[in-house]
């Protein structure tokens, strides 16, 4: 599971390191698919991941061609759900009830449920055993500071994987952040690499 939308909170460093290490056969689960040469996309263009859940990959005409060919396996589902879907995860719960009516006549074999008059199914939570996150400062605990729109789905990954690598920008002494300004807590991450070369 990754961070980032496009190239805006993306975990550049740790998405070269998983090239130069050679992993194969990945499933990634984020927002979307980046773009073919930087990112997430560098990935699925060197042909590291087998199986995408994603909301788009419109901007990656690579991770397009890969499904056409067979090669990459994409599920798709719309944004707010997704997102829902992974803060379900990171919270404990096991899965949301969407509106059936949203996917009209794609129903996946799926049997509606009536809650409060309305068809729903139920989504299952999305969790992952490694998520991989950028923050822009972090202390020696982990608390994690995000900056501006590079927020996006960081937090929530993070709370989501069984194992969360944050890449910082600036990691600092306990006790010199703001608590006001921190959103991701230490106690969801477990390692930290620090963009100026560093690590913790």
């Amino acid at each position: 599971m990754y961070g980032g939308f496009g190239t805006i909170g993306s975990p550049a460093l740790l998405i070269d390191a998983l090239l130069q290490k050679g992993v194969r056969d990945l499933t990634l689960i984020g927002i979307d698919a980046g773009y073919p040469d930087v990112g997430i996309g560098k990935l699925i263009s060197h042909g590291r991941v087998k199986k995408l859940l994603t909301t788009h990959i419109g901007s990656n005409p690579e991770a397009g061609q890969q499904m056409m060919d067979g090669r990459l396996a994409v599920t798709f589902c719309p944004q707010g759900i997704f997102a829902e879907k992974i803060r379900a995860g990171g919270v404990g719960i096991p899965g949301i009830l969407v509106d059936a009516r949203m996917w009209g006549e794609a129903t996946d074999g799926r049997e509606a449920v009536l809650f409060e008059g309305k068809p729903c199914w139920m989504e299952p939570a999305l969790t992952a055993d490694v998520g991989i996150v950028y923050a822009k400062q972090a202390d020696t605990y982990g608390n994690l500071i995000y900056d501006k729109s590079a927020r996006n789905l960081n937090p929530l990954v993070a709370m989501a994987a069984e194992i969360t690598i944050a890449e910082v920008e600036e990691i600092v002494p306990a006790g010199e952040l703001d608590p006001e300004k921190i959103v991701t807590p230490g106690i969801f991450v477990d390692y930290m690499v620090n963009r100026s070369g560093g690590n913790s």
